[in-house]
């Protein structure tokens, strides 16, 4: 069965009718907010898709962490994630993930599922 992680925030609907098409979905933490398991804990083949919010990758300077360090079981695993940032800041966005691996990507909210059914 397909699964997708998603962080704290993502699109509770969107969620919702995934799991109603019978896509199985698992909360994530990003190591700081305890919303689920922590996605560094993830392992090959646990989940098709990660799926969240740009900032939920963006630890606060003081923590010394870069989003490669966030994501990085998801990089070791070639897990994909897709980031969700408005379409206007998409390239910004690239930049700020350049690091983090060619497994992540970013998607506007109006294209997060088409995005997510691409992994599934």
């Amino acid at each position: 069965m397909a699964r997708v992680g998603y962080f704290d925030g993502t699109d509770p609907l969107l969620l919702a009718k995934l799991a109603a098409e019978g896509t199985e979905t698992l909360p994530l933490s990003n190591g700081f907010d305890g919303h689920g398991k922590d996605v560094n804990h993830l392992g090959k083949g646990e989940v098709n898709v990660v799926v969240g919010y740009l900032h939920k990758v963006l630890p606060a300077g003081q923590e010394h962490l870069k989003p490669a360090d966030i994501l990085f079981a998801c990089k070791n695993f070639d897990i994909p994630v897709v980031l969700v940032v408005p379409a206007a800041l998409r390239e910004k966005a690239r930049k700020i993930l350049s690091g983090a691996g060619p497994n992540v990507d970013v998607a506007a909210p109006d294209e997060l599922e088409t995005q997510i059914k691409r992994h599934l």
